[in-house]
């Protein structure tokens, strides 16, 4: 039930933007840097909501600060099925970006601690939680393309207006997650040394910046490419499935492979999965792709949270986890509206989407350095 604050706020209230994106764009007759600057002030209230979330844990406990996120990630999404005008979209993209910044740093939090009273299983535990946007990816394209299909051009404020519906109920069954969370206390933030991290930290915002163009400007690739309604929905499903998939596929990697290596691998496989669509092959290559970078994505960001749940005592892993995430939002702000530049420029997609494969590649290298803390040793088995 954990895993439900990220599907709606990251699998609804972020990526569905992608699904939606071609009927505003061709509608409000946006460039594609426009497009671009919607998803920057979505990442630009993610990072609001990541730098104000441990002193928000601190005051008002993970799981309250995790239902405050999410129901401002609904709220967003109603807003964007009344409004037209630049100003008002662009507040509720912000909106969205900050409930998912706290949600999803509580959330973290919570899935850790969960983890850490299951130390047998604590790897596939926070592989579960990031699988959470999964689900929302897949509810999401099985519900925006036929909407956008059967009411035609023009009704993205429907599409927008379902998900902000269908959001309700999962975050009504989500509070039954409390149950299950409610033994987690939420600790006293504490100063950490961001040093002992750089690597991981740099490599990550390189990761927030490459990741969020491919999920920015994929539909619209898609489409472009002859996609019709009924693909883009199997596009997106399949993206949404194999994030799903992604506790069961990865587990091994990110159980094994320590310091900087897991990380380095999950990103270098989002990054082959982004490239994919470059590549000549028709449908098979794009699906291979949806398959790939959907199981990969998100189990990078499992692999921040166990290298903080493995380096750091418990009282810093609000600190940690909202560190990490704040490069990552910095990326993600500065990723769409950079790529949606180069592609006005190019008048075209493909150069934002080699842009998305030099920075993922950018990002396994940096973060390949990234070595365990000298005191590791002390808190679990070294497996090598």
């Amino acid at each position: 039930m954990l895993a439900l604050a990220p599907a709606i706020a990251l699998g609804f209230a972020r990526f569905a933007y992608a699904l939606i994106l071609p009927d505003m764009s061709a509608d409000l007759g946006w460039s594609y840097a426009d497009a671009g600057l919607m998803n920057t002030a979505n990442a630009a209230g993610y990072l609001m909501g990541a730098l104000l979330a441990a002193r928000a844990i601190n005051l008002a406990g993970s799981y309250r600060v995790m239902a405050v996120g999410v129901w401002a990630c609904i709220a967003a999404l109603a807003i964007c099925a009344v409004f037209r005008q630049a100003l008002p979209l662009n507040a509720a993209r912000l909106l969205a970006g900050f409930g998912g910044g706290l949600a999803f740093v509580a959330g973290s939090v919570l899935a850790t601690g969960i983890a850490q009273r299951n130390p047998a299983r604590a790897v596939f535990l926070l592989g579960l939680f990031y699988a959470g946007p999964g689900l929302g990816i897949l509810l999401s394209g099985l519900v925006v393309p036929i909407i956008l299909e059967r009411l035609g051009p023009g009704s993205w404020k429907m599409a927008w207006a379902a998900l902000s519906i269908l959001s309700v109920p999962l975050a009504i069954i989500r509070h039954f997650a409390r149950s299950e969370s409610a033994a987690v206390h939420s600790p006293k933030s504490h100063k950490l040394n961001n040093g002992e991290m750089k690597w991981l930290l740099c490599g990550y915002l390189f990761f927030g910046a490459g990741y969020i163009a491919y999920m920015t400007f994929m539909i619209a690739w898609v489409q472009g490419n002859g996609g019709g309604a009924g693909f883009q929905a199997l596009f997106w499903a399949a993206v949404g499935v194999a994030a799903m998939a992604s506790p069961w596929l990865w587990a091994g990697i990110l159980k094994r492979q320590l310091h900087g290596r897991s990380f380095a691998v999950l990103t270098a496989i989002t990054m082959i999965g982004a490239a994919l669509p470059l590549l000549p092959g028709g449908v098979p290559v794009l699906l291979a792709s949806a398959a790939l970078f959907g199981s990969a994505f998100f189990a990078v960001v499992a692999a921040t949270t166990a290298f903080v749940r493995r380096n750091l005592p418990q009282e810093q892993w609000a600190s940690g986890i909202g560190m990490l995430t704040v490069v990552f939002g910095i990326g993600q702000m500065l990723g769409p509206i950079a790529i949606g530049f180069l592609n006005d420029q190019m008048r075209g997609l493909a150069g934002g989407l080699w842009a998305s494969v030099v920075l993922l590649g950018m990002a396994t290298l940096i973060g390949l350095p990234q070595r365990d803390f000298a005191t590791v040793a002390n808190q679990e088995p070294s497996v090598e």
